[in-house]
């Protein structure tokens, strides 16, 4: 009897317009000649498909590997994110950054942070997270108003994954 009380709480919690996980990219510019510029939130809730197949895979498995989700990548793709995103439309081709991962203001917000120096002239409207630094499983793909960037223009992306436990 417990075991489909979860597969109907399961159920319930990854329908659409439900909010688990809850997801957030905010952005601050800080430009060249020492500007900054704090976007705030930019976008949210673009949780993958392919996260979620790993999340379920992981938990079924003797090695979880869940810290590997640091790797931040940004484009100038602009079709909408989707569930069924497994990459990024259009890499801006310069190399991932590493974020640092810490817990968000609770213990329930995967945090991740990362600022990458450009180095050509982009309009970067997309941003995705990976588990590794090359090709890898997309966690979240998030696609915004273009941020207008030159060569040593930098972005500090902060990603956040709320997963609130309970019913």
């Amino acid at each position: 009897m417990k075991l489909v009380y979860i597969g109907n709480l399961i159920d319930k919690l990854f329908k659409p317009n439900t909010v688990f996980p809850n997801a957030a990219l905010s952005a601050i510019v800080f430009r060249k000649d020492g500007t900054v510029e704090d976007l705030g939130l930019i976008g949210n809730k673009a949780v993958t498909t392919a996260f979620v197949n790993f999340l379920v895979d992981a938990l079924q498995s003797t090695e979880a590997t869940f810290a590997d989700f640091k790797y931040h990548d940004s484009g100038t793709g602009t079709t909408a994110e989707a569930a069924a995103d497994t990459a990024m439309e259009t890499a801006c081709g310069e190399a991932r950054d590493t974020g640092t991962q810490t817990e968000g203001a609770s213990a329930n917000i995967y945090k991740s942070v990362a600022t990458h120096t450009y180095a050509d002239t982009f309009a970067i409207t997309e941003h995705g997270l990976f588990n590794a630094s090359t090709v890898g499983t997309l966690m979240d793909r998030t696609v915004f108003t273009a941020i207008n960037i030159v060569s040593g223009d930098k972005i500090e992306f902060t990603y956040q994954l709320t997963v609130p436990s309970g019913g």
